[in-house]
């Protein structure tokens, strides 16, 4: 996407990548909630990232290094900062509650959802704009992955199969970038104006998984998902599909699917999961939140997507992965979303039918 068409020249330079989507994104939202703004000051932004502008930041590091320059961006720090996404979001709209960053590395975005839904029903905010954003693809970031071999082995005969959740010849998740928000409000509230409901944030489950940085654990993924399932008041058997964490890695995948399994029991079996990286790629502290809008998708229209690239299957990896294409889904109900983050912080969320 160019930006020029959608930012004129003299904020274009202001403007990372990271807030050019952030910015885009939460338009297309807020244009379709209907204009939600009627008090700015009980309106508020709650965003998640993980890197936030990591481009404008691996620029100034080349003029510094490489180019031996010391002229800088006179912007460097507003393009670079972590809460410029959200700060640009509540500038475009004159939002004067609260304006919110967090960044827990992958369920950053997540937890942005489920704090402002929070926030909302607390009546501490009438409505919020919530999402993620990321733009990580650069020359810096993309080594430092690499350093920590966790990235994907190139497929040899489709680079874009490289990305393989629950398959036994896995090897690692591939970076991707982009945004997506939603506008969340009250359903009274939003019933009264007249707003088109599309669904219903149910239970938000949040846990430390305190064991280790990077290494996630049954424990810790299951207890995300009983705090989801308890705040939400449901049982595990009234979730008709999972949208999975699924990076993709070694790590996550087998330690995922026993997560599962220990919560759902013998239910699991019956539960459609996907790992939809599979084919956006991990957005990192965006993936929460553009999950959150493909498991909002998968309610409205009846059909949860796909795992691709899921052909050599992994004994310890035994649910319905829907490897097979996307399925059509008779009363598809509820939906869980689960992000779990290096550092430890866990989030799943789940939504359902409004």
């Amino acid at each position: 996407m160019s930006a020029q068409p959608h930012f004129d020249a003299a904020k274009l330079r202001m403007l990372d990548r990271v807030s050019q989507l952030a910015l885009f994104t939460a338009a297309q939202a807020v244009r379709a909630a209907g204009d939600p703004f009627a008090d700015p000051a009980r309106a508020g932004v709650s965003i998640g990232t993980g890197m936030a502008g990591a481009q404008s930041a691996d620029d100034a590091y080349r003029t510094l290094y490489a180019d031996r320059s010391d002229r800088l961006k006179p912007f460097t720090v507003l393009l670079a900062m972590n809460n410029a996404p959200a700060s640009w979001i509540g500038l475009e709209y004159g939002v004067a509650g609260p304006n919110l960053t967090y960044s827990t590395a992958c369920s950053s975005s997540a937890v942005a959802i489920g704090e402002a839904a929070r926030r909302i029903e607390r009546g501490e905010a009438d409505v919020m704009i919530a999402g993620g954003a990321e733009a990580c693809l650069n020359f810096g970031t993309l080594k430092a992955w690499e350093a920590l071999r966790t990235l994907a082995v190139e497929d040899a005969s489709d680079a874009s199969a490289s990305c393989k959740p629950f398959a036994k010849d896995r090897s690692g998740l591939v970076l991707g970038e982009g945004a997506a928000m939603l506008v969340l409000e009250s359903r009274d509230r939003a019933v009264a104006r007249g707003a088109t409901i599309i669904a219903e944030i149910a239970g938000y489950g949040l846990v430390t998984d305190a064991a280790h940085i990077t290494r996630p654990s049954v424990e810790g993924q299951a207890a995300a998902i009983r705090a989801a399932l308890a705040d939400a008041r449901m049982d595990a058997r009234d979730i008709d599909y999972i949208n999975a964490h699924g990076t993709g890695t070694q790590a996550n995948d087998g330690v995922e699917t026993a997560a599962i399994k220990q919560v759902f029991g013998a239910h699991a079996y019956q539960v459609p999961v996907s790992s939809t990286k599979s084919m956006h790629g991990h957005l990192l502290g965006a993936a929460g939140a553009l999950e959150m809008a493909i498991s909002i998708e998968a309610i409205a229209r009846g059909v949860v997507p796909p795992t691709r690239n899921l052909r050599v299957a992994d004994p310890q990896c035994d649910l319905d992965y829907v490897s097979d294409g996307a399925r059509q889904v008779k009363g598809l109900e509820a939906v869980m979303s689960s992000s779990f983050a290096f550092g430890g912080t866990n989030a799943v969320l789940i939504v359902k039918n409004s």
